[in-house]
């Protein structure tokens, strides 16, 4: 039977903004795709990334490129052969995924052999701000198991102390989003260990980060921005302990997948993160949430209204989406 391909822009506005060392955002924009085979849909989400050189538009003309090959059946198997990893592919291989699940009458868990998604701590995550800022939001959710700060190199030191002076119980991921040097790292060393750091998120820049692989590092640090798809992971070696899968960047839950095998076989530390999204994108993001040891799936918590349905937080704890929400 032939499937029919829907894809939208939903733009989803923040109830604050969203700064990090590289801009401020206000609103999610997403691209939605729905497979309709039947009366059976399939849906899948992905959030297109400047940093990457992705657009809305670019990402829209892809997927639609390749409506006629999914109309005539193209699988999961065959993206890699239509689209590059990235947005458009994420966005593709989600839907197939949920409508393979629903035509089969079982889970996308089921499928991919894996457990069913569960509560988990997810990081709740304070932007960029001034250091007083930045302690007010960090008060709010002190008792969370796992937060995660967003800093620049105007003064980290006094963001991420502000952030443990009012929060020293939770798990802390301090990420810099590549905007420190080797030299910022250095100076920071002793501090990190002050402040029990446990993880330190993309410190260098993707494209300039020989420097650590001679950099003694009291905590991991894992690699985001430096990390796509499986083919990394060689080059990484011996500079990250951990690896930050987001769908996004792998293009899709079967690459995700893929590359959390092999990241685990090499060594690596897995994390699973995501973009500023609604719950379209994290529910398929918890697939892979029980093999990780840290999740930083808020995307959604930023959002002023999210998709009906989808997944909640208490306290720090992120709990599914609603049966028959995606995957199930």
């Amino acid at each position: 039977m032939l499937r029919h391909l829907d894809v939208a822009h939903d733009r989803f506005g923040l109830s604050t903004p969203f700064r990090i060392s590289r801009g401020v955002k206000t609103a999610a924009d997403v691209v939605t795709v729905t497979l309709r085979e039947g009366g059976t849909i399939g849906r899948g989400e992905a959030v297109p990334y400047a940093r990457y050189g992705e657009t809305i538009e670019d990402t829209i003309a892809a997927i639609r490129a390749i409506a006629p090959a999914l109309a005539d059946g193209a699988g999961r198997q065959d993206l890699a052969a239509l689209l590059p990893a990235g947005a458009a592919r994420n966005a593709v291989d989600c839907a197939l995924w949920d409508l393979e699940a629903r035509l089969a009458g079982t889970t996308v868990a089921a499928l991919a052999g894996l457990d069913e998604p569960v509560a988990l701590p997810s990081a709740i995550t304070i932007g960029l701000d001034t250091p007083d800022a930045m302690a007010r939001a960090a008060a709010k959710v002190a008792t969370v198991p796992l937060l995660k700060v967003k800093v620049d190199r105007t003064d980290p030191a006094a963001q991420i102390a502000a952030i443990r002076s009012v929060a020293p119980l939770p798990r802390l991921i301090v990420d810099p989003n590549e905007s420190w040097t080797i030299d910022t790292l250095r100076s920071l060393r002793e501090r990190l260990i002050e402040w029990r750091v446990d993880l330190l998120e993309q410190p260098l820049p993707a494209g300039e980060d020989h420097d650590l692989a001679t950099f003694d590092s009291p905590v991991p640090i894992a690699a985001d921005e430096a990390l796509h798809t499986a083919a990394d992971l060689d080059r990484l070696a011996g500079r990250y302990d951990v690896v930050n899968i987001k769908l996004d960047k792998t293009g899709g839950l079967t690459e995700a997948l893929v590359l959390a095998g092999r990241a685990h076989a090499k060594g690596f530390g897995l994390m699973v993160g995501c973009m500023v999204c609604s719950s379209l994108g994290i529910a398929p993001a918890m697939q892979l949430g029980g093999r990780a040891s840290f999740v930083d799936l808020d995307g959604p918590l930023w959002l002023s209204e999210d998709r009906a349905g989808g997944v909640t937080d208490h306290e720090g704890m992120l709990s599914p989406a609603t049966p028959g929400f995606w995957g199930n």
